[in-house]
């Protein structure tokens, strides 16, 4: 595929190692943000020809495995309604709850449905007027300004019976929350390049001057790993704390101001609890006042949900970047991705799933 080889080029990426083995002088530890740099940090095995010393740590950054227990509770709770017809991108479907998944609940003949975009789910509404339908809208910034234009359409063309359960998060105040951790071993962090293609790197700037860490946007191809990471070691080295664009080919520091707009009209900064890691405040987004009849949770009467994690899973620590999946004992073993006892192992961009998938650790076969 054309301006995707180029990214991947063994001979560049050799040079980049042989950059930054003359460039790391002392050890450092660096967080990528994202999961999707995780998947591609583990499957081309980045994380172990780095020079000694250079360690990454994998960070919070799957979408799906931060989403709270208590939504896919509601999720479940909603999907199971026979007057429901329930829309999910296809990653959430096999999300674990306390008692099961939006997969099993369709096997058990609720309505439940995958679609590709939010307006997918708009045009359900339209299509069956006599039902209610809801889109799961969950992510970081990245897909807010769609889920954000599904509620204006709806909200334009008069479709009454869509609505949507948010469970958005936002990735700096993440940042911050893992900073002010007294126990954090982050040094630097590569900043997810399609988040900050829709909003710019400003909100990255106060903290890179406030804790003295360097924050580079890094695209997601093995050559931008390797560069961002480099990057980020030349900062360190320098004693420089500064935001930097290595993803210059896609992201503008100011970003995508329809985006931004479009996620401003429809919603407001909010409290919201992480999967694994517990409530961050102000790091979520929730219906504006406007559009609040938008809102499943207003809409269904959910009642009270006791939630229960697995307690052999501790994708709560994964997600902090304190442990890593070899770490736990279910890995492997009793979790897999056909029978995940947490979200890392789900997602596509979930930690346990790219460790899964690159063989990392595994002793046993697995169908």
């Amino acid at each position: 595929m054309k301006h995707l080889q180029e990214y991947r080029d063994p001979v560049l990426a050799r040079r980049l190692l042989a950059e930054l083995r003359a460039t790391a002088t002392t050890p450092w530890t660096i967080m990528e943000v994202c999961g999707g740099q995780t998947h591609t940090i583990v499957r081309q095995g980045i994380d172990e020809l780095l020079p000694a010393g250079i360690r990454m740590i994998h960070g919070p950054g799957c979408p799906v495995c931060v989403t709270p227990l208590e939504t896919i509770d509601k999720a479940l709770a909603i999907a199971a309604r026979p007057d429901v017809i329930f829309t999910s991108y296809g990653d959430m479907l096999r999300v674990p709850g306390t008692s099961g998944d939006l997969l099993a609940l369709k096997a058990r003949s609720a309505d439940v449905r995958v679609v590709y975009t939010p307006l997918d789910a708009v045009r359900i509404a339209r299509e069956n007027p006599d039902r209610q339908v809801v889109f799961l809208a969950v992510g970081f910034e990245t897909t807010a300004p769609a889920n954000a234009m599904a509620v204006l359409h709806a909200a334009a063309s008069g479709v009454a019976n869509f609505s949507v359960l948010v469970s958005h998060v936002l990735v700096p105040p993440a940042i911050t929350a893992l900073m002010d951790d007294p126990d954090t071993q982050v040094q630097a962090f590569l900043a997810a390049g399609h988040v900050c293609a829709v909003m710019g790197w400003t909100e990255y700037e106060p903290i890179a001057a406030r804790y003295r860490v360097p924050v580079v946007v890094t695209g997601f191809e093995p050559l931008d790993l390797l560069e961002g990471i480099l990057m980020a070691v030349r900062q360190l080295e320098e004693g420089r704390a500064e935001v930097e664009n290595q993803y210059a080919r896609a992201v503008r520091r100011s970003g995508n101001s329809a985006a931004q707009e479009a996620m401003r009209r429809v919603f407001r900064v909010s409290d919201r609890t992480w999967r694994g890691i517990g409530p961050i405040p102000r790091s979520g987004l929730a219906l504006s006042p406007e559009f609040a009849h938008y809102d499943a949770e207003l809409r269904f009467e959910i009642g009270d949900l006791v939630t229960r994690e697995s307690p052999d899973c501790i994708a709560g620590d994964i997600l902090r970047g304190t442990r890593v999946p070899t770490d736990c004992v279910a890995y492997g073993r009793t979790c897999t991705p056909r029978s995940p006892l947490g979200a890392p192992m789900v997602s596509s961009e979930g930690t346990c799933s790219a460790f899964f998938n690159a063989g990392r650790a595994l002793t046993v076969e697995h169908p």
